[in-house]
């Protein structure tokens, strides 16, 4: 078992990009093994840790196609909508509530 090169924070070689980096640039890893990684210090934590993909093996991203963007905006109206009023809600449903926060803390009736 090898063990991979590790390099300092912003000291890696040309040639190699993150994850991130690589889809900034419209490219995707396509299957290739990890090369190297950067490690960042942290203070009284473990450093952070990204590992590297060589460039010229990089593959371009696939295109989104008509299938997949109505399947993402289907499971993106599913996260918005809420279970209990089935209303749209306008932003994502936090799973700590599970409902839309007007359902969650529904305000007080005055028993005046």
């Amino acid at each position: 078992m090898s063990t991979l090169p590790v390099y300092t924070w912003r000291l890696a070689p040309d040639g190699l990009a993150t994850r991130r980096q690589l889809r900034a640039a419209g490219l995707r890893p396509g299957g290739q093994d990890v090369v190297a990684q950067v490690e960042r210090p942290r203070y009284r934590r473990g450093p952070l840790v990204a590992f590297l993909y060589r460039i010229e093996l990089a593959l371009p991203v696939r295109p989104m196609t008509p299938a997949k963007a109505a399947a993402l905006a289907k499971a993106n109206t599913a996260r918005r909508t809420c279970p209990e009023c089935r209303r749209d809600a306008g932003y994502v449903i936090p799973s700590s509530l599970g409902m839309c926060v007007p359902c969650a803390y529904p305000e007080e009736q005055c028993a005046a």
